[in-house]
């Protein structure tokens, strides 16, 4: 596990050039006609499923990690932290799902579905279609989350920072990608908000941890 400040400038910048060509296209009829005509309010792409799957699962950890929280001994900064990343992707989840159960697309099992609230990854970290969700950006292995669980209290609150730190980080990243290749309006947007969100939480985590 490791947390990559150069990930987040380079992220950073993509996401500045991305605003600063939406910019340029907006002063342009054409170019503004153009951007509109491709994306939909309706029709979607293979990239807006694998945002909306992946998200959903990546989400899902990202609130078991928050609920790895209850009862520690926290900063009231982090505690409230905490909450805020509930209240922003708990709805998301259900947004995603809806948008897969409307596409006929499968909706994937995530770690919160399991009767242990999802701590130990083992069984799902592979899919059936051979694909390694502990290897989607950001994403913690069953020992990075066994590590979190069974940290003491005065190693936790460092390790949750470090461990979301980076899980935003991974989500910033499939946003990122989201916001340049898929067709789905309302996912595209959403894509956006996330990369603006997480990373200024990301920003208030480095300023924790420093």
């Amino acid at each position: 596990m490791r947390t990559s400040r150069t990930t987040r400038a380079l992220g950073a910048l993509t996401l500045t050039a991305a605003l600063a060509l939406t910019a340029a296209a907006c002063g342009n009829d054409d170019a503004s006609t153009a951007t509109a005509s491709e994306l939909s309010t309706t029709e979607h792409n293979d990239a807006d499923v694998e945002f909306a799957s992946h998200m959903l699962q990546h989400h899902a950890q990202a609130l078991s990690m928050v609920d790895l929280t209850i009862d520690r001994p926290l900063d009231p900064e982090v505690q409230q932290l905490a909450e805020q990343i509930r209240e922003a992707q708990a709805p998301e989840i259900e947004m995603f799902t809806d948008w897969l159960t409307d596409w006929d697309e499968e909706v994937p099992e995530t770690m919160r579905d399991h009767a242990n609230a999802g701590h130990d990854m083992d069984e799902m970290e592979e899919s059936d279609d051979g694909m390694d969700y502990a290897d989607m950006p950001g994403m913690m292995t069953a020992d990075d989350m066994a590590a979190l669980e069974d940290a003491s209290d005065d190693e936790f609150q460092t390790m949750w920072l470090e461990m979301m730190v980076e899980h935003h980080e991974g989500a910033v990243e499939m946003a990122e990608t989201q916001h340049s290749e898929g067709q789905f309006k309302p996912a595209v947007d959403l894509a956006g908000d996330i990369v603006e969100s997480q990373t200024a939480e990301v920003e208030t985590m480095d300023g924790l941890l420093s």
